[in-house]
C-alpha cells in the first residue's frame, strides 16, 4: 500500500502528531509526506517529498488573527496548482491532518481519503461550541481539508468517531517538577505586550516562548525565548502552570502533565473558540483576552485546582483501525 500523508504545518499540533504516527504508518505501507503553510518553523524527523505554500493564517501582535494579513497571503491560484501538480493517483490512501492540498487533490482525482486532525472532531455536532456559532468557520471546518472518512481527536470522546488526544512520546517521557515559573506561549502577542502584562507579578518566574524572538534575554522576573523545542520541554515540565492559546495540542499535553491551565484563544479563531468553550465545560479558566485581567489572573495564579484529562489515544490503534476500514471498504467495492 502506498500512502501520502498530508500535513498542515500551521500551528504545531499537526506536526506532534504526525510525528507520533508516521512510524506506525510506515511499519505497515510505503508513505510519502506533503507539508503545507507557509508559517511554521518546526521539522519533521521524516523526509518531505512535497512542500506546498497551502493556506495559513496570519496574526497581529495583540491576540488575534489578522483578517487582512491572512487575505494578503492567499494565493488562489497557486492553490489550485498545488491541487493538481500531484500524481494523486499513484496512492492507494490520502491522510491529511487539516491539510487542504492532498485532500482536495484526493477529492479531485476519486482517490479514498482519511481526515485524522482534531479538527476532524467538528464534524459531530455534539462537540462543544461557543455560545455565538460561525456560520462562515463552520463551513470552513467542515470543506477546508474534506475527506471520506474522519477521525477526530478532542479532550473527551463526544462521538463514536472522535478520540482522546495523542501525547507526543517525549511530553510521555517528562519528569514533572512543579518550580515557581508559569510557561507562557502566546504566537499571537508579542513578547514585549506579555512582558508588561507579566512582569507586575514580581513573586513568579515567567517562561515566556515567543516566535517574533530571535535570542532568548531576560527582562526583569521574565525569560523571554524563540520558539525552541527542547527548551520549551524543559520549561513546561517543570513549570507550576501554563499558560496558552486554545490549540488543542499544547492544552492536552498540560493536563497530560497535571499542569495547571489557563487559556487564552486566538480571537477571530473558531476552532478556539470551541476549543475553550470545550475547556471552560471541563473547568479550566478561560480570558477572551489579557486586558485588565489582573485580579483574574491574581485568583488563578494563587488557585492550586488542576484539570487533568482521563485518558490518552494509542497511535497504534489509531493506525491499525484506518488500515482496518481501508481494507473493509476495498473489500466491500470489490464484493
Amino acid at each position: 500500500m502506498k500512502i501520502l500523508y498530508g500535513i498542515q504545518s500551521t500551528g504545531h499540533g499537526h506536526l506532534s502528531r504526525a510525528r507520533e504516527l508516521l512510524p506506525e504508518l510506515s511499519k505497515h505501507a510505503s508513505v510519502d509526506v506533503m507539508v503545507s503553510g507557509h508559517n511554521s518553523r518546526l521539522e519533521l524527523d521524516n523526509p518531505i517529498k512535497y512542500r506546498k505554500r497551502g493556506i495559513s493564517l496570519t496574526y497581529d501582535s495583540n491576540g488575534g488573527v489578522s483578517v487582512l494579513g491572512t487575505l494578503r497571503d492567499l494565493r488562489p491560484i497557486r492553490f489550485i496548482s498545488d491541487v493538481h501538480s500531484i500524481t494523486i493517483s499513484d496512492y492507494d490512501l490520502v491522510v491529511s491532518d487539516y491539510e487542504p492540498v492532498s485532500a482536495w487533490s484526493a477529492k479531485f482525482d476519486n482517490v479514498t481519503s482519511v481526515g485524522l486532525s482534531h479538527q476532524a472532531a467538528f464534524l459531530s455536532p455534539q462537540t462543544p461550541r461557543p455560545l455565538k456559532r460561525s456560520r462562515t468557520a463552520e463551513a470552513l471546518l467542515q470543506h477546508f481539508a474534506p475527506t471520506d472518512r474522519a477521525v477526530g481527536f478532542h479532550f473527551k470522546p463526544y462521538d463514536d468517531f472522535i478520540e482522546p488526544p495523542i501525547i507526543r512520546s517525549e511530553i510521555r517521557k517528562l519528569k514533572v517538577k512543579r518550580w515557581n515559573h508559569v510557561t507562557v506561549y502566546l504566537p499571537a502577542y508579542h513578547h514585549e505586550v506579555l512582558q508588561q502584562i507579566f512582569a507586575p507579578f514580581t513573586h513568579i518566574n515567567w517562561h515566556i516562548f515567543s516566535p517574533a524572538c530571535k535570542k532568548t534575554f531576560e527582562k526583569g522576573n521574565c525569560l523571554i525565548h524563540p520558539v525552541s523545542y527542547g527548551a520549551f520541554l524543559d520549561s513546561f515540565a517543570s513549570c507550576s502552570g501554563v499558560i496558552c492559546s486554545a490549540g488543542f495540542e499544547t492544552c492536552a499535553e498540560a493536563m497530560y502533565l497535571g499542569k495547571k491551565l489557563l487559556v487564552v484563544p486566538i480571537r477571530n479563531q473558531y476552532e478556539q473558540a470551541c476549543n475553550a468553550a470545550a475547556l471552560e465545560e471541563m473547568g479550566v479558566l478561560t480570558l477572551d483576552s489579557l486586558d485588565n485581567c489582573s485580579l483574574r489572573l491574581w485568583n488563578w495564579l494563587e488557585d492550586y485546582r488542576v484539570v487533568t484529562i482521563d485518558e490518552v489515544a494509542d497511535p497504534k490503534n489509531i493506525v491499525d483501525r484506518i488500515l482496518l476500514q481501508e481494507i473493509q471498504s476495498k473489500e466491500l467495492a470489490y464484493g
